[in-house]
């Protein structure tokens, strides 16, 4: 009987046994389910602890932005990048005192005629009075003037007479040294482009005058390459505004050595008004030298005239007017003398810018406007180039035309 009961309790304890594991493993694939549907389809399984029911705002799906890939997988795109613009590189002008050389040169084109026809004249066995009159001639031909030929015919009338020298060197030392006298290498012909001293921090101002078609704009852009050359800072003014391409080209002129331009976008705005401005900008930028471009109109003389007067007035009101540049075309020989004398009555010309000096220009426009005004040339056109404006050398003038 005891035997009957231990197998019976046996029994009872396995059912026991296996009717709890039964419940555990149903509870347990419940609890796994229940795990699955809080998560979001492809999350990981959480580890036990962990888990929570789904809540108000979990997302049912994978949202349709969300990033299938991340940013370092995709390939590199193949950019080419725009290139970083720079500044143009600014032009060195050539030192003005290497220009000389070329002086020489195309100096001796335009007057080696007028040299070998006087070295002839003189060198001849005998002269007479009709070669003398050649003499003068030739002279006059070459746009001396009246003055100064018949001056110079003169002392080489007496030197020869007196002397009865007919070597062609020493001919040639005669002529050379009457043609000098006649230049008149003793005049000042500096540029007056230093601070006025009566003026303290305020710029030189330089103005350059002169008809239209001598080369008036292109002067005064050759003009600050030569102060660039010597470390000047400098300024220019667009105070020819009757011209369209007049600031244009001036501002060309001062971008390729670094200089700024002052102008007026309006055409026809008051000139006195731009020179002003230069000027005042200048005195601001502690520039060395402010370079004023004018009008050069002559079908209204009497208005040119009167501009150009107020231009003058207007800068001094500020700063003195250091420099009043006149540029002539050496070619027009004595018609370029009437024009020095209209401009001289206005505004008081301290110099003269001669430009086209080359192989068509007769040299005696040298001495002839520095005769009619009373005042040096101080600076020659030899061509087109940036650089070929150079400082007038009467020694290298006359050296050209005696050859």
């Amino acid at each position: 009987m005891e035997t009957l009961d231990l197998i019976i309790g046996a029994v009872v304890l396995v059912a026991l046994l296996g009717a709890g594991l039964v419940v555990g493993l149903v509870r347990r694939g419940r609890d796994a389910a229940s795990r699955t549907l809080g998560r979001r389809p492809g999350q990981a399984p959480e580890r036990e602890g962990e888990g929570h029911l789904p809540g108000v705002g979990d997302d049912a799906e994978v949202p349709r932005d969300s990033a299938t890939r991340t940013i370092d997988t995709l390939p590199a795109p193949d950019l080419q990048l725009p290139e970083e613009e720079t500044a143009p590189a600014l032009e060195r002008p050539e030192p003005a005192a290497g220009r000389l050389v070329r002086l020489r040169e195309r100096l001796a084109r335009s007057n080696t005629a007028l040299g070998r026809g006087l070295l002839a004249l003189l060198s001849r066995d005998t002269i007479d009075e009709a070669t003398w009159e050649e003499v003068e001639d030739t002279l006059l031909m070459a746009d001396l003037g009246v003055g100064p030929a018949t001056e110079l015919v003169d002392r080489l009338r007496v030197r020869v007479r007196t002397l009865g020298e007919r070597d062609p060197q020493r001919v040639r030392a005669m002529l050379r040294e009457e043609l000098l006298a006649v230049v008149d290498p003793s005049m000042d012909r500096s540029l007056r482009t230093s601070r006025p001293a009566e003026a303290p921090g305020h710029p030189a101002v330089v103005m350059v005058v002169g008809v239209n078609g001598t080369g008036k704009t292109t002067t005064v852009g050759k003009l600050a390459r030569v102060l660039v050359a010597e470390d000047k800072d400098v300024v220019l003014g667009a105070a020819d505004t009757f011209r369209a391409a007049a600031a244009d080209q001036l501002a060309t002129w001062g971008e390729r050595v670094g200089v700024p331009t002052v102008r007026s976008e309006r055409e026809g705005a008051d000139p006195a008004s731009v020179a002003f401005e230069a000027v005042r900008a200048g005195t601001e930028a502690e520039a060395d030298v402010v370079l004023v471009d004018t009008a050069g109109r002559l079908q209204n003389k009497a208005g040119l005239m009167d501009e150009l007067g107020k231009v003058k007035r207007v800068i001094e009101r500020t700063t003195p007017v250091s420099e009043v540049l006149l540029v002539l075309d050496a070619t027009t020989g004595q018609n370029g003398l009437k024009q020095a004398a209209v401009f001289s009555q206005v505004v008081d010309v301290t110099g003269i810018v001669l430009t086209k000096l080359d192989g068509t220009a007769k040299g005696g426009i040298v001495v002839a406007v520095q005769r009619e005004l009373g005042v040096p040339v101080k600076l020659v056109g030899l061509g087109e180039g940036p650089d070929d404006l150079a400082p007038f050398d009467p020694e290298a003038f006359v050296d050209a035309i005696v050859g």
